[in-house]
């Protein structure tokens, strides 16, 4: 199954917009970026997938894992 991580992305009208991977619409449109970010948590969350943010240029800012890591960190016991 592919990974359907979830973007916090420019919109093209303005505002900030957050989409899942491959989709051609967003899920919901934001004003202001910090309430893209606390919707695309919580939808990760739920979902168990990556949270994706990116800057005003595109390039992306930070990623954030919530669940079905293809990666996992070592255990450090």
């Amino acid at each position: 199954m592919a990974r359907r991580d979830i973007h916090v992305v420019p919109a093209p009208s303005g505002g900030w917009s957050v989409m899942k991977t491959g989709a051609e619409r967003a899920s919901k449109n934001f004003d202001q970026k910090t309430a893209a970010v606390d919707y695309g948590r919580r939808v990760s969350r739920a979902e168990r997938s990556e949270l994706v943010i990116h800057k005003k240029d595109g390039t992306i800012q930070q990623k954030d894992s919530y669940g079905g890591d293809p990666l996992p960190p070592k255990d450090k016991r």
